[in-house]
């Protein structure tokens, strides 16, 4: 049984972004499409007025929101096995779970709230921060294409620790089913005190430090297909920098991110947070355990 590509809708632009991407990701990738919405409206309506007049307003919202995706999604990809669930749970548990059983969620960068663009939605991070399945989180003013981005490009953030081929694996197949190439990008710094030594000694720790971080690039490429092609780029300066750069000429940017068993707070890195607040791309995080 193929597990869906999940998107979380609740009628904002936002989401219906997202359900566009996700439709065109579905697509691509030949999977099942599902659309979930979650509320707590039993908790404020009250059970008592769902029994006397049938279902709650809210419910009724809901129900017009998921077939209202529905009906643009079937319209973009006629072809996509699409299904839908109108939850009455909080949202982030509800579409956790779900990602329990899901290829991949997929959410717009905020929702009803009303919140900046520039900001992320609470909802968002927090699965992002937590989910075990891979997040794809669209920023507000990105192209809602999956598979036409005009880059042809996905860029793979390689961090110090790239001992899990997990997010590769997901942006190889990502390139793949696109057919556009991988880069993979790492970010390197000489320490300050290398920096203020003499010239020549400075030069030459330069040099071992982008050394270091080209091995490590070509460490983590080692064992993808040969099907795909592969780009490697050292870059120096912080590695949110180079990142939220690399993100204005990327179609989308995936970033690992360990998940903790047991640990119930925010389990995003730094960096991977700073990418989901202002990536000019879209961002997908990739878990692993560890």
């Amino acid at each position: 049984m193929e597990l869906p590509l999940v998107v979380g809708v609740d009628g904002s632009e936002s989401s219906m972004r997202a359900v566009d991407w996700a439709a065109d990701e579905a697509a691509l990738r030949g999977v099942p499409l599902r659309l979930v919405y979650a509320s707590l409206w039993e908790r404020y309506e009250g059970a008592a007025l769902a029994d006397g007049l049938g279902r709650p307003p809210e419910q009724v919202i809901a129900d017009d929101i998921v077939e209202a995706a529905a009906q643009r999604a079937h319209r973009r990809h006629a072809g996509v096995k699409i299904s839908t669930d109108v939850l009455p749970e909080e949202p982030a548990p509800a579409l956790l779970r779900a990602g329990n059983e899901a290829f991949a969620l997929v959410l717009g960068s905020r929702g009803r709230s009303g919140l900046a663009e520039l900001l992320l939605g609470s909802v968002s991070l927090a699965v992002a921060a937590r989910a075990y399945c891979p997040v794809i989180v669209l920023r507000g003013s990105q192209d809602n294409r999956a598979g036409a981005g005009g880059h042809r490009r996905i860029v793979l953030a390689v961090g110090e620790e790239p001992d899990d081929p997990a997010a590769v694996r997901f942006a190889v197949a990502e390139a793949r089913a696109r057919g556009c190439a991988v880069e993979a990008v790492r970010a390197w710094r000489r320490p300050a005190h290398e920096a203020l030594g003499h010239p020549l000694s400075s030069r030459r720790a330069a040099r071992l430090h982008e050394e270091r971080a080209t091995e490590a690039l070509e460490a983590v490429l080692s064992g993808a297909p040969p099907d795909v092609e592969l780009r490697r780029r050292a870059v120096e300066g912080p590695a949110r920098k180079v990142l939220l750069d690399a993100s204005a000429t990327a179609d989308l940017l995936v970033v690992g991110a360990r998940r903790r068993p047991g640990h119930s707070g925010l389990q995003l890195g730094r960096v991977a947070h700073a990418m989901l607040h202002h990536s000019a791309c879209p961002v997908a995080v990739v878990p692993h355990r560890g």
